[in-house]
């Protein structure tokens, strides 16, 4: 029996790179992954594809975007596709591609590493094995995932959560759909109806508040009036919660942005658990003013979502109505 074709898209990070001793710099990686890595044409038709050769903090939604085309133009010749990426900003590709690639009916896996693929003590094989293992599955896995350390993570609800450990994701609020053990274990999946679709606008002029005791709201609420900002994500303590007191409360930021019609998304800064506005004083203040509680996503999720939102709300309701809907699985309804 033939094996299952997939394809491989390099985008850089430190899984290709070289360096050591020294700063890591990307290097040649089609010449590094057959030399090191030649299990994984036993496992599926393999090809590789150079789509980029960066490190993970120079991504951008410009990427994202023809990553996202790429991607939508070669799926249908695979049974899957993997995506090799740095860890920094893994979870922002991931949770963007879950956005922008709808209806999807095969997977699309993110994997990277901790450590480059030429190093002795390398993560790069096994996340590698086990990610073309798991783009092979086709149709049992039809979406986004990270796959590290043996586990899969649906990709808009990962986070990295350790920088010298390899287990450096996890999932704070949904299990892992599953892993690559002795065998390789997937939870059973309901593909989300309708065809293939790509959705790949993004309004990047987003403004990011992580609120901290003391803070001076007035460099944002400039950054509010400068007329740059097309939307705002304030990560708040706890439910929601903010100071709403004296000269460092935070409800001028959504007075201001409700006046100026600025769609605001409030998240936490707590991991585990979802976001409820109207917990208490301030959460339910902004509220009144318009601002949508971001429930239960991850912070990466909730930045990308709020582009997306941006791009494809035809208005302040619109834009609303794609906050708190459940697009790709990133929020457990009702939170």
């Amino acid at each position: 029996m033939a094996l299952p074709k997939v394809l491989l898209l390099h985008t850089g990070g430190t899984l290709g790179m070289v360096g050591r001793p020294g700063p890591l710099r990307p290097s040649d990686f089609a010449e590094q992954i057959r030399e090191r890595v030649p299990e994984l044409w036993r496992i599926a038709r393999l090809d590789l594809e150079i789509f980029a050769n960066v490190d993970s903090s120079d991504m951008s939604p410009d990427l994202w975007q023809g990553l996202a085309r790429r991607i939508h133009e070669r799926l249908p010749k695979y049974e899957g596709i993997v995506v090799t990426h740095g860890t920094d900003t893994m979870a922002y590709t991931a949770s963007a591609l879950s956005l922008m690639l709808r209806g999807l009916d095969k997977p699309v896996v993110l994997t990277g590493s901790q450590r480059p693929l030429g190093e002795i003590r390398t993560d790069a094989r096994l996340n590698l094995i086990d990610a073309v293992t798991a783009a092979a599955r086709g149709a049992e896995l039809p979406e986004v995932v990270i796959c590290f350390d043996s586990r899969l993570f649906r990709g808009n609800r990962a986070r990295k959560v350790s920088i010298a450990e390899y287990d450096a994701f996890d999932s704070p609020n949904l299990p892992p759909l599953g892993g690559l053990g002795v065998e390789v274990t997937i939870a059973p999946h309901r593909r989300r109806a309708g065809p293939l679709k790509l959705m790949d606008r993004l309004e990047s002029r987003v403004h990011t508040i992580f609120a901290f005791p003391g803070m001076d709201p007035a460099p944002h609420l400039a950054w509010l009036e400068s007329g740059e900002v097309r939307g705002l994500v304030l990560f708040a303590f706890g439910a929601g919660n903010f100071a709403q007191v004296g000269p460092h409360s935070l409800l001028p930021l959504f007075e201001r942005a409700h006046e100026r019609g600025i769609p605001v998304l409030v998240g936490s800064q707590v991991p585990r658990n979802a976001v409820a506005l109207p917990m208490y004083e301030s959460g339910a203040a902004a509220l009144a003013l318009g601002a949508v509680g971001a429930g239960d996503m991850t912070p990466e999720t909730a930045v990308v979502k709020m582009m997306h939102a941006l791009a494809y709300g035809r208005s302040a309701a619109g834009v609303r109505r794609i906050l708190e809907s459940n697009v790709a699985g990133e929020r457990t309804p009702g939170t």
